[in-house]
């Protein structure tokens, strides 16, 4: 069993078999033109893993892995945690369909990177075989265009960060991956022209800054269900990490989602139609960063102009509390992480006959248990975060004045309405009006779903046809 925290150095991942990728010669470069300075024949200054090598050094690199590990060796550490908690948490199998939600940054170009590389073995492990029964699973790409929502800085620079993205999955080795250039608007009805105006309306009802970027992250990942829903994707990445999972625990206690709080955080979240997995949960941004300067690989910078809310104060405030101690960030996830789950935050167990044997034991030997998970039947319609039912606003007004737009709010959890929601009913209306069919169709469903659990509850007390007839 392998160790999560990045400040380990026990080297659990030295026996693990490495991958000879087509794109990881950066790292073995660096490391490369070190390894004839190691030989004066003091300890002092090796590589705590392979004992061999210098530890490489990052200007500006101000802690974490820095100085510890050759170049080799921090990127075989990285990768193995990558590894562990997909194997760990059942996130891909053979017979999958990945969708990588790639945004440029670091941490996504990292994600990409590494499910390439599982996949590329899998595939030369499947040519090698000679009964290939094995399969290989299926990897695509999803760039979510939000340049209607942001107001990038000039056109012709988000035209050149779209290209930049095509060449950059173009470049990838076999198999080949698609690409899904989505624009964010896409989300809503009629054409592109009312699709674009009824976002920007939408938009405009959020006052909340806040509100309105954490409204952004909900139409994103129904901008990523949607993508993978049209294509056969089983399953998609994102690639959030310790840092971006710390900065989260502290947004969401803030802002009052304690009890929704442990739903984020997990590996796998599989409340979606598509379950959501984290591969890069125990991975610090700090190390993502240097693996791309160490790899060489292509980063995009996208042309939007950031905005103050919480979540930017907060971010701030989690890398000064990082630059005074490396295992801030750490400290802070694994500390939630003591939080009680909830029952979906684990794949589904394949009943599958088509899937190897194999991989339903590791499944079902690995998965999280479900003994003291939490099980939730409401979901607010707006973020889909799970709700306590007693906390549900009651619909206490007169039936002739339940609006829809009016049991949609009401549908909603206590952030959404204080953040996003207008609180005046007739701009309740109009927001209403232009909101995306899934948000809509999400409450319908929602009500339905909670008439039926009120009906399995009284299930013993209703009569039935054939005792009417009696």
């Amino acid at each position: 069993m392998a160790c999560n925290g990045s400040a380990c150095q026990s080297g659990c991942y030295k026996n693990g078999d490495e991958l000879a990728a087509p794109e990881e010669g950066g790292a073995a470069a660096a490391s490369n033109s070190n390894s004839n300075s190691s030989s004066n024949g003091s300890g002092n200054n090796l590589c705590v893993k392979c004992k061999v090598k210098e530890p490489f050094t990052v200007a500006g690199g101000g802690g974490g892995e820095d100085g510890r590990f050759c170049a080799e060796c921090f990127r075989s550490n990285l990768f193995g945690k990558f590894r562990h908690a997909v194997t760990s948490n059942a996130m891909i199998g053979p017979t999958d369909n990945v969708l990588v939600a790639f945004s440029g940054g670091p941490a996504s170009r990292v994600a990409l990177q590494f499910v390439h590389e599982l996949q590329y073995k899998a595939q030369k492990n499947f040519d090698a075989s000679r009964d290939r029964s094995l399969p290989v699973f299926g990897v695509g790409v999803a760039f979510v265009d939000e340049s209607a929502a942001h107001l990038p800085s000039s056109d012709k620079a988000m035209d050149q960060a779209i290209e930049d993205v095509k060449s950059l999955v173009l470049e990838l080795s076999p198999p080949a991956k698609e690409l899904h250039h989505f624009p964010i608007e896409s989300i809503c009805s009629g054409d592109s022209s009312d699709q674009r105006e009824k976002l920007k309306e939408v938009l405009n009802a959020v006052t909340d800054a806040t509100g309105k970027e954490d409204f952004l992250v909900h139409l994103r990942m129904l901008a990523l269900q949607k993508i993978a829903s049209e294509n056969g994707y089983t399953r998609v990445v994102l690639g959030s990490c310790t840092s971006r999972i710390a900065c989260h625990v502290i947004s969401a206690t803030v802002k009052g989602r304690g009890y929704s709080l442990p739903a984020d955080i997990q590996y796998v979240d599989a409340r979606w139609e598509a379950p959501v997995v984290l591969p890069l949960h125990d991975c610090l941004a700090q190390e993502l960063n240097m693996l791309c300067h160490l790899d060489g690989l292509k980063t995009i910078e996208l042309p939007y102009e950031p905005q103050s809310t919480i979540n930017s104060l907060i971010s701030s405030f989690v890398a000064l509390l990082q630059e005074e101690n490396p295992s801030r960030e750490s400290t802070i996830v694994r500390t939630a992480g003591k939080l009680t789950p909830f029952a979906f935050n684990r794949i589904p167990e394949i009943n599958d006959t088509n899937v190897p044997l194999a991989t339903r034991r590791r499944q079902k030997r690995s998965s999280l248990k479900l003994n003291g998970s939490i099980s939730s039947e409401s979901f607010c319609p707006m973020c889909y975060s799970p709700l306590i039912q007693s906390k549900v606003q009651a619909l206490d007004t007169p039936e002739a004045s339940k609006t829809n737009s009016y049991i949609f709010g009401s549908s909603c959890c206590s952030s959404c309405r204080f953040q996003i929601l207008p609180q005046d009913p007739l701009c309740m209306e109009h927001f209403y009006s232009h909101l995306p069919p899934p948000l809509v169709a999400r409450a319908s469903s929602g009500n339905a779903h909670d008439i039926r659990s009120l009906r399995e509850h009284i299930q013993d007390y209703l009569l039935l046809d054939s005792d009417n007839e009696q």
